[in-house]
């Protein structure tokens, strides 16, 4: 078995665990964790995540997964802003660095979080997923920064296709995301 499948399999009972849950042991930090893996595991990543989610949303659990893609919340912004056609054009007209500049006003960060805000029950936890298909739009240290006031009672959980070592996020082991050290390992 793989390493990544080894750290994959430790998921569910970490998230099952009621110290988790009550966020006990943490020098009374915010719950936030951070799953970092081989970008190229992102597919057996998804995969083992949507059987988290089958694992724990039923009706009658008293454990729920709230998952918050990037990527669709990306896509939600400019469908409901109404540029999501034009964003080819736009791209073709003017070039790829005034599309990141116009989609980076547009998709900012409380716009993202705006989207996140939600009625926390005790027992959820809060995944962060999709940070690699929003590069370069969205910085992931950014999203964290900014979930500090709205998700302060239930874990959140983000899940990182690069390293992190504590201390700063790398994208895709080659992007430097910028520091972030309020957060702890998942899974070592």
């Amino acid at each position: 078995m793989s390493n990544i499948n080894k750290r994959l399999d430790q998921i569910i009972p970490k998230i099952q665990s009621e110290a988790f849950i009550q966020n006990k042991g943490l020098g009374n930090e915010i719950g936030f964790y951070i799953f970092d893996y081989d970008p190229k595991d992102e597919l057996l990543v998804r995969d083992f995540l949507a059987h988290v989610k089958k694992e724990f949303n039923y009706p009658g659990s008293n454990r729920h997964i709230i998952e918050y893609d990037l990527y669709k919340i990306l896509i939600d912004i400019v469908e409901n802003r109404k540029i999501l056609s034009q964003i080819p054009d736009m791209e073709a007209k003017k070039g790829r660095e005034r599309l990141l500049e116009a989609l980076v006003n547009v998709a900012n960060t409380e716009a993202y979080v705006a989207r996140m805000d939600y009625q926390q029950q005790p027992g959820d936890v809060v995944f962060i997923t999709g940070v690699g298909k929003v590069y370069p739009f969205m910085r992931s240290h950014n999203v964290l920064n900014s979930l500090h006031h709205i998700l302060d009672k239930v874990p959140v959980v983000m899940f990182f296709p690069g390293t992190y070592d504590g201390q700063s996020l790398k994208l895709f082991n080659r992007f430097d995301d910028d520091n972030y050290y309020r957060a702890f390992p998942l899974i070592k």
